[in-house]
This record gives C-alpha cells, sequence and structure tokens, in this order.
C-alpha cells in the first residue's frame, strides 16, 4: 500500500540515512535535491531538531523603517473621524500635534490603502493642473461671501457673513445673522475691520447687498459707501465665476462638513458662540494645507505689528527684542524676488513672499534662523563656514528712490491707516510712516514710496493710468477747499 509522506517527513528521512552512512550525493540525488539543501537540513536538524526542518518564513524578524504600530493606529484614526483628510493633510496633523517618528506622505497613503481607507484607483488632479494666486501678504485683499444654512430651533435657516485673507487664510469674518441684507453684512464688515483693520482691498461676487453694478439704479449700496470712506478698493468677480473667491468658496465647503451639517442652535446667539469658538480652532490650532501646512494666525498675526525701522542697535537689545539670552548677533539681509537671502556666501530660503523685504538673521549652535518682525519664519542647519559669517550686526544698505519713468515724482501725506492716495487709489506705506510726507513715484509697472530718498514700499500698478495727469498736476496733492467768505 502507498503511503504519502509529509514535506518535513521526507526531509526527515533524508536526514536519517545520511546519519545512517548513506552518502549526501546518492540521497539528493534520490530526493531530487540539491546536495547544498541535503547539507541544510542537517544543519538545521542538528541545531532545532525536527522543527528546523519545518519552511520558514522570508519575512525579515526586524524592519528598522517599518512604521510604529501607535502611529499607524493614529492614521487610522484620524481618517474615520475625518474621512475627506487625505495623505498630507493628515501628515500636518500628526506634525502639530507633536508626534515622534513620523513617516511620510507616501507611508501614510500606503496604510490608508492596506486598511481599505482610501481607494488608489480614486482620480486624482496632477499638481500641475491646479492655477493658484494668493496676495503676497496679509491684509492686501479679503475675499467676502455669505453661506447659509444655519439651522435653528425655529425652523429658520439663518446665515454667516464670511471672509477670509487671502495670503494667510485667517478667517476675518464669520458673522451671524439670521436675514442677510444691506445693513447686517454693512455690521459684518465694520466688525472685521475694528477687529484687525482696514484692508487694502475686498474681493466679492455681485450680490446685491456688496454692490449695484447690476442693480436698477446707480447709487452705491451701503457696503461700496463703507468701501470708500475707508479707502478700500472694492473688486469684484466676473458673472458667474465662483471659482475667483475660491478660497472663502472653500472655506465654506469645510464649515459645511465639518461642523453646521447635522446642528440645530437655539437662537442666533447661540450659533454665533458656536461658530466663534470652532473659527477659533480653525484659525490658531489647525494646519492649513493651502499654505504649507501652517497656522493661519502663524502667517496673519505679521500683519499685526507694526514695521520696524531699519536701524542699528546694540546687540544686548536685538537678542532682547528677539527673545535671545545668548547674545548672538543678528545681520539684516534683503531678501530677493525668488525668496532667498545670501549668507556666509551661501544661499538660504526664507520666503518667495517676503521678496522685498528686509530680515534679520541669527546663526548659532550649527543653524542658521531668519526672523521677520519678531517672528522666526524659516531655520535652516548651516552650510556656510562659520569663518565667513559676519561678525557684526549691519543694517540692510538703503535703496536710493530712482527717478519716475513717467513724470516727476510727487510728495503725498501718509493717512492714520498709514496708506497715501495716489490717481485715486490708496497705497500703504505703513503704519509707523503715519503723518509724515513720502514721496510716490512710476518706476518702471510700479508705484514706489520714498522716505528721505530711501525706498519703504513698492507696489504693483492698480490704478487707472488715465488717472496719472491728475495725480503729476497736483504734485503736493490735492489743494484745500477754498472757505467760503460769509
Amino acid at each position: 500500500m502507498l503511503v504519502e509522506l509529509g514535506l518535513v517527513e521526507q526531509r526527515l528521512k533524508a536526514v536519517h540515512e545520511v546519519l545512517d552512512g548513506a552518502t549526501v550525493v546518492d540521497v539528493a540525488e534520490r530526493y531530487g535535491v540539491v546536495r547544498q539543501t541535503v547539507h541544510t537540513w542537517l544543519k538545521n536538524y542538528a541545531s532545532s531538531g525536527m522543527s528546523g526542518l519545518v519552511d520558514k518564513t522570508s519575512k525579515p524578524e526586524s524592519c528598522p523603517h517599518q512604521m510604529p504600530a501607535v502611529v499607524e493606529a493614529r492614521i487610522v484614526e484620524l481618517r474615520r473621524a475625518h474621512p475627506r483628510w487625505g495623505p498630507q493633510r493628515i501628515l500636518d496633523q500628526l506634525t502639530h500635534d507633536g508626534e515622534t517618528d513620523l513617516p511620510g506622505r507616501s507611508s501614510i497613503y500606503r496604510c490608508l490603502v492596506r486598511h481599505k481607507l482610501i481607494d488608489p484607483q480614486a482620480r486624482k488632479r496632477r499638481k500641475s493642473d491646479y492655477k493658484r494666486w494668493e496676495r503676497a501678504r496679509p491684509m492686501e485683499l479679503w475675499q467676502m461671501d455669505i453661506v447659509g444654512g444655519v439651522m435653528l430651533a425655529d425652523g429658520w435657516k439663518a446665515s454667516i457673513v464670511s471672509g477670509i485673507d487671502d495670503h494667510s487664510r485667517f478667517i476675518v469674518s464669520a458673522h451671524v445673522v439670521r436675514r442677510a441684507t444691506a445693513r447686517p453684512v454693512a455690521d459684518a464688515l465694520a466688525k472685521a475691520m475694528r477687529s484687525y483693520g482696514v484692508p487694502e482691498e475686498i474681493l466679492t461676487d455681485n450680490g446685491k447687498v456688496f454692490t449695484s453694478r447690476f442693480g436698477p439704479g446707480d447709487t452705491p449700496v451701503l457696503f461700496d459707501r463703507i468701501l470708500a470712506q475707508n479707502g478700500i478698493k472694492h473688486r469684484l468677480t466676473a458673472p458667474y465665476s465662483p471659482t475667483t473667491t475660491g478660497k472663502v468658496e472653500r472655506w465654506h465647503k469645510t464649515l459645511r462638513q465639518e461642523f453646521l451639517t447635522g446642528k440645530t442652535f437655539a437662537n442666533v446667539e447661540t450659533a454665533q458662540a458656536a461658530v466663534d469658538e470652532w473659527v477659533r480652532g480653525y484659525n490658531e490650532d489647525r494646519p492649513h494645507q493651502g499654505i504649507g501646512g501652517s497656522v493661519p494666525w502663524e502667517r496673519f498675526r505679521l500683519s499685526q505689528i507694526d514695521e520696524p525701522l531699519l536701524q542699528i542697535v546694540e546687540a544686548s537689545e536685538r537678542s532682547e527684542v528677539l527673545g535671545r539670552e545668548s547674545g548672538v548677533v543678528p545681520v539684516t539681509r534683503l531678501v530677493s524676488t525668488s525668496g532667498t537671502i545670501g549668507f556666509g556666501g551661501q544661499r538660504y530660503l526664507a520666503a518667495r513672499w517676503l521678496s522685498g523685504e528686509t530680515v534679520e538673521v541669527l546663526s548659532d549652535d550649527g543653524l542658521v534662523e531668519v526672523v521677520f518682525r519678531g517672528q522666526v519664519i524659516a531655520t535652516h542647519a548651516r552650510k556656510h563656514d562659520p569663518g565667513k559669517a559676519p561678525k557684526l550686526a549691519r543694517s540692510a544698505p538703503g535703496r536710493r528712490a530712482r527717478a519716475a519713468t513717467v513724470g516727476k515724482p510727487v510728495t503725498r501725506l501718509v493717512d492714520s491707516r498709514g496708506a497715501v492716495s495716489f490717481a485715486g487709489t490708496a497705497y500703504q506705506a505703513g503704519h509707523t510712516h503715519r503723518g509724515q510726507t513720502v514721496e510716490v513715484a512710476i518706476v518702471g509697472g510700479n508705484v514706489q514710496l520714498a522716505l528721505d530718498g530711501k525706498v519703504i514700499k513698492t507696489h504693483p500698478i492698480r490704478h487707472d493710468p488715465a488717472k496719472e495727469h491728475g495725480a503729476f498736476a497736483n504734485p503736493g496733492g490735492r489743494p484745500p477747499k477754498k472757505q467760503r467768505s460769509a
């Protein structure tokens, strides 16, 4: 009778034959293997007995770069709590939470696929397909709109007058109103300006509460009148173009999905309190993927600090201002158009949006820190030779105002908002220059503001060129109105 032997039994039989005196070559030929395999069986049998003849998995006993189980569990937990979060958003949240030994974005993606929390076949647009734009600094442009869907206990759907800073994604307005009519919308705008200041421009759609562009008459609406009184330029989208205000629209989507859906509030006051708390977390705690994982407040707070005058101070004073006790001497540098600075013969990245601004550089303990208005913008490992680093603090070289290519430079008085008026358009000079007289000149495609022969601000031309003749005809500004004699 034929008896089928198992794999381990055959190997054990072959080992016993060799131990009983058979040659390895004969046993290997009889069992259909090479002699090296028989030697391996003998070695494993001698070290582990019969269990050594069992096939072992090829999986390594350890993997140094394997994702820790705790981190993997945290990734799965975040994805299940926020089904719309992708790998990059989860990585930003883990970084913000202070997790250590973080995996890369691709590792998080594979983790989500392994747990069937993401569809690997889902179509995804390439980054090159997106066309994004943003203003270079906070408070240059706000996007404002109205979003509904705030359910009240009496069955009424209230609305939110929302506003977002274009550069920082900081929410400047989230004002709950029962009806989004002209007066409540104007009150929301006034509240935002009292809290954060007056922006240079505001972008809205063509809603009747924002503009009379498509209305029956030519009389400006209340919203437009408030903007005109505060020297704010009102920008309007083209009809049926919601992507122009894409940042505030995207915030509306997040607001609905993560906060408003399924919630009912007792009244407007209760809804406002809840919205304020949620917005606080959005502004101050939540990393924003659209700005590289930064928190909106980290970007927006730079606009809340008055611009410092460039001057040389003692090293001890600068260290105190920057919160340093090491006595490291800061060195000022001008940020190039590519967002980099030169230090010690090497190039270090500051930020592209700081192009044309002056930053301070500190080098200590193998690190190079870039500081703007008292805030650390970037930190890099030192690349330059320590012997080539500047030993003394010096201010950035001042840029002489160049001759105007159109007309002659004109003088303008900086108003209480830190702006000057030129050709019917307000250009920011800086709050530190309020009440001072600056020179305004057109250089190339820019409006250049200079004080005492040094450029303090440069802005792209935003005014109507047809109005330049009137601006240059009044080089000292608008003449004062004559008082009527009694």
